[in-house]
């Protein structure tokens, strides 16, 4: 599975996202511009003892993301989807997309894909979980489907 941060802006958030990947072996793909250097001390201490564990993929636009994995299916998180992340089947390597954590994905993105994007339940009047939280959800929906591929 692919885990794609498109302009995250917190470091203990992508730290706790990519010990997930880890842990997963779901490759990580970051979009910059990014809100920290990945030298960063909050980083770091989130994904703790993880970072070579982890593939980390960097990249200068989403643009690159797609055109570098043509063919790979997109599923944009967003609480502005229709259809609930169960609601998918998800294919081994499907790309989970993440925006950052003030703005959520932008509508360039989100128009790119409007038959695959994806919410998370909420109550009314909530904005959104956790970045970290929402990748763990959804990223483990989808391995369930797959009945846990390469894990123990």
């Amino acid at each position: 599975m692919n885990i794609v941060l498109v302009e995250p802006e917190i470091p203990a958030n992508t730290g706790n996202i990519a010990r997930t990947c880890a842990v997963t072996g779901a490759t990580l793909h970051l979009v910059r511009p990014l809100g920290f250097s990945t030298a960063d001390k909050y980083l770091k201490r989130a994904g703790l003892d993880y970072w070579n564990l982890v593939k980390v993929l960097y990249y200068d636009s989403f643009r690159e993301v797609t055109e570098n994995h043509r063919g790979g299916r997109f599923y944009p998180v967003t609480a502005k989807a229709s259809r609930c992340y169960t609601d998918i089947l998800y294919e081994p390597g499907s790309f989970l997309v993440f925006g950052k954590e003030t703005k959520g994905l932008p509508p360039e993105i989100l128009g790119s894909f409007p038959d695959s994007r994806v919410r998370i339940p909420m109550i009314a009047g909530a904005r959104s979980l956790n970045l970290s939280n929402s990748v763990a959800v959804v990223l483990f929906e989808a391995l369930r489907q797959q009945a846990f591929p390469g894990l123990k």
